[in-house]
């Protein structure tokens, strides 16, 4: 061992002499330990949200789409769906296209967009557990059905098996003029049967009506046209290791996009959101950190005549300095040691039992704050920490100059 360390490791835990040295001691520790401890609960909290999100929309989006690069739609005949079927990786392909419009139920109305998909599309959106009313069915032999999204369900006041009113679906017929005489000779119009609402996240539930791929086609009036193919990956692979086969074999007329792709803005915002997090608070522990300046000065002063003693047995400048630096990295260390422990209990144990509630809960999907810990923030917490508390410690050790040491010196003698 270190004759520094071993010093360093006796004045941390011996007793002082001024009752007041030790309570600075104290505050110093503590301050560390709240100060790490809500670092890490903050992030994990933030993690559980960010996750929740995600997750939230990757139980709409598929794996994978594939849209063209011009235009909205496109024939579904150019693609190789046999390449990419026998793509590693890929478990279930997917129709779907999708169009705004207008959609009327008893005397309210709401401009959304109508999205057609086939049977495979409910094996790609996990819309099961996602279902608040009705039933998840789209159709039945030659019977359409609609599953409405919470948002515009709530605009519309709809009633699901109302015997008297359907949802009625507008849509501009192409390169026809409205006229002012008859406006409605402008639409197609065509009448379906509400069977569920679901609730998601916003942007899809005061967006989105789903309706089968045969009456989307007919209604728009694109009976070889579809907006996208959507992927389905078996559990295990890769996205952009898939993705990349399938845009080989696809070429450069259509865009490929895994989930990170298709919302890429958001995830860069949840980023960047966390990271902005991280160094707000990163600052905030700063302030408690630096008490282990004022705890190292006052330990320098009262450890004058140790310093002197030192001195006198040959101890280079260099060696009591490291002394004093060695003494603030262990209180750093050590409040952080018990924070991160302890910031990982809070969190483990509102992970598993959901103590401290949402306010209007009701309103959420979730009733307590989501946690989730990540391995890498413990990293980046116990980093910014240590950075911080060496800093500190270095800028107190280092004001024991050699003109000090040979004036404690002569006091000594």
């Amino acid at each position: 061992m270190l004759p520094e360390f071993f010093i360093a490791k006796r004045y941390l835990f011996s007793k002082k002499s001024q009752n007041v040295i030790n309570i600075i001691s104290i505050i110093s520790v503590v301050g560390v330990v709240v100060g790490t401890m809500g670092l890490i609960i903050v992030l994990s909290v933030f993690n559980g949200f960010s996750g929740l999100v995600i997750s939230l929309y990757d139980s709409f989006d598929p794996d994978i789409k594939i849209t063209a690069m011009k235009g909205k739609t496109f024939d579904p005949s150019v693609l190789d769906t046999s390449a990419i079927k026998k793509t590693e990786g890929v478990s279930v392909l997917s129709w779907s296209l999708e169009e705004n419009a207008l959609i009327k139920f008893s005397d309210r109305q709401f401009i959304g967009t109508i999205k057609g998909v086939d049977a495979n599309f409910l094996k790609i959106a996990a819309l099961n557990d996602k279902i608040v009313d009705g039933e998840l069915i789209l159709e039945d032999g030659n019977a359409n059905y609609a599953i409405v999204g919470g948002g515009i369900a709530y605009s519309l006041s709809l009633v699901l098996n109302d015997p008297f009113n359907q949802l009625s679906i507008y849509i501009p017929k192409k390169g026809k003029p409205a006229s002012i005489l008859n406006p409605e000779e402008a639409f197609n119009i065509s009448i379906i049967k509400p069977v569920g609402v679901f609730v998601i996240q916003q942007d899809f539930d005061s967006k989105y009506v789903l309706v089968p791929l045969r009456f989307a086609k007919e209604i728009i009036d694109s009976p070889n046209k579809v907006s996208s193919l959507e992927i389905g990956l078996t559990p295990g692979s890769d996205e952009e290791e898939v993705r990349d086969k399938i845009k080989a074999a696809v070429g450069g007329d259509f865009k490929v996009e895994t989930r990170l792709q298709q919302h890429e803005f958001l995830y860069r915002i949840l980023k960047t959101e966390k990271w902005a997090v991280y160094f707000i608070l990163s600052f905030i522990l700063v302030i408690a950190i630096f008490n282990i300046i004022g705890s190292l000065t006052m330990l320098i002063i009262e450890k004058k005549k140790d310093i002197g003693i030192l001195a006198a047995l040959g101890a280079e400048n260099k060696m009591i300095k490291n002394i004093f630096l060695l003494e603030g990295i262990l209180i750093t260390m050590f409040g952080a040691l018990v924070g991160i422990t302890l910031g990982g209990i809070i969190c483990f144990v509102q992970q598993k039992f959901g103590i401290i509630k949402l306010d209007n809960s009701e309103s959420f999907l979730i009733n307590a704050y989501p946690v989730e810990m990540q391995v890498a923030d413990f990293f980046y917490v116990l980093g910014i920490v240590f950075a911080i508390g060496f800093l500190a410690a270095w800028y107190a050790s280092s004001k024991i100059s050699a003109h000090e040491q040979i004036s404690l010196l002569k006091s000594a003698k």
